[in-house]
């Protein structure tokens, strides 16, 4: 019988020089069983460096940790890549990789710091993460696709790296399977403000970059469990699977 599980599906690990060094694996578990989430998604800029060490985190503490990478593309739009496994996720963060500008500037842009399950820093990311790829938008759509992925448009009422307020609308022919409303925005505005768009799946998620941050906004999804397929499932509305937003 489908149940609902609570999901935060946009943190941000200290791996994403935007955001607080408090921001480590264990952290951000800590926090996220304490206000009750199920799943949970981190979500680094162009890398997912920290799924693997959270993964095995929250497994302890009975949440589910989906692989998620948010890719920046040519155009300025963030996007988020939802995949069902680690090895998926790295196909990705492959090309990305390959994709992405020069060296981070940490004076400019903050650290990018890896850690393991204890908070010791294991090391530094060396790449501009924080940076826009040189794949546009329609290219990483299809790309996740291609890993079996999941494509949401991140915070799409958001000015910057919105795809709306970049482009100015959402072109026909990109297949999103979902459009991220922030914690900014109730359903009811985005209802008003984005009801051209009311067709496409929406989410809420938190875009978390401090402890405190996390959680703020949540998706409810009803599923029958807490897996990448019944997620996928919820989504699309399939077999009274749901999203409550």
């Amino acid at each position: 019988m489908p149940v609902e599980f609570r999901a935060d599906l946009h943190i941000h690990t200290c791996l994403s020089p935007c955001s607080e060094l408090s921001m480590t694996p264990a952290r951000i578990v800590e926090r996220a069983a304490s206000l009750g989430i199920n799943i949970m998604a981190v979500c680094d800029h162009n890398t997912v460096e920290h799924v693997e060490v959270t993964a095995n985190i929250a497994k302890k503490k009975g949440i589910r940790v989906i692989a998620v990478i948010e890719i920046n593309s040519s155009e300025e739009v963030q996007i988020l890549g939802l995949f069902e496994n680690i090895a998926e996720a790295l196909s990705m963060q492959a090309i990305v990789y390959e994709n992405l500008p020069g060296e981070n500037d940490e004076e400019a842009f903050g650290m990018q710091v890896l850690v393991n399950e204890n908070d010791e820093v294991l090391g530094f990311n060396k790449r501009m993460l924080i940076g826009a790829t040189d794949l546009s938008v329609n290219s990483i759509v299809e790309l996740i696709h291609s890993f079996n992925g999941l494509a949401i448009a991140s915070h799409i009422d958001r000015e910057g790296f919105g795809i709306i307020g970049q482009l100015g609308f959402i072109p026909e022919g990109i297949e999103f399977d979902a459009l991220e409303i922030s914690y900014r925005t109730s359903r009811a505005k985005a209802q008003e403000i984005f009801g051209l768009y009311s067709h496409i799946p929406w989410i809420t998620s938190s875009d978390a970059h401090s402890l405190d941050d996390i959680g703020r906004s949540t998706t409810g999804f009803i599923m029958e469990h807490a897996t990448f397929g019944e997620l996928r499932m919820a989504i699309k509305g399939i077999d009274n699977r749901k999203t409550l937003f």
